[in-house]
This record gives C-alpha cells, structure tokens and sequence, in this order.
C-alpha cells in the first residue's frame, strides 16, 4: 500500500505546462524541503541529493504521450561523508592496538 498518492490531470497551455515545470526543476535544483505549486493546492517534498529517474515516450492513436518519473527513498540513507561529518567513522588503528 503507498503512503501518499497525489494524482492531478488536467488541460494546460504550453505556457502553463512550462511553468510546472520551471517550479519541478528550481525544487530540484536547490533540494531539501521544495513546494510546488499544483493548481489550486501545494505539494510539499523533501527532496535528497540523489535521485532515479525514468523518460518514457509513447506515440500511439493519435497522441504523444511524455512521462518523467522520478524516485527516491522516504527514509534518509547514510553515507560516509554522513557519518564521518556525524563524527561516527572510526579512526584507524595501529598495530600496536
């Protein structure tokens, strides 16, 4: 089951589609906590450094259809530079130890 589900369609100019769009890249761009402008409401995501991403096209019946899709994990990952800035990486030993 998903903890959340957001799901939007609506008709937009070209104009309009690019300001979505400005927003999505400017809350990218700067990470941590972004808000998107969504219609009448405001998406509020914490944004990490790294993310996955998938472009799909499909031409099909008339239409073209672009999906961007990107992912990535709720919960904070540690990495080195996380924990050595956290003061939890081990100094090395020596063999005297």
């Amino acid at each position: 089951m998903k903890d959340l589900k957001f799901e939007q369609k609506r008709s937009l100019s070209r104009l309009e589609a690019a300001d979505q769009l400005a927003a999505l890249a400017a809350a990218l761009r700067h990470g941590g906590d972004a808000e998107l402008e969504l219609g009448p409401g405001r998406l509020s995501l914490r944004v990490p450094d790294d993310l996955r991403s998938e472009i799909e096209v499909e031409v099909g019946n008339g239409e073209i259809e672009l999906e961007i899709e990107f992912k990535w994990p709720t919960a904070p990952t540690r990495t080195t530079t996380s924990q050595a800035a956290a003061g939890t990486e081990e100094a090395p030993r020596s063999e005297d130890e």
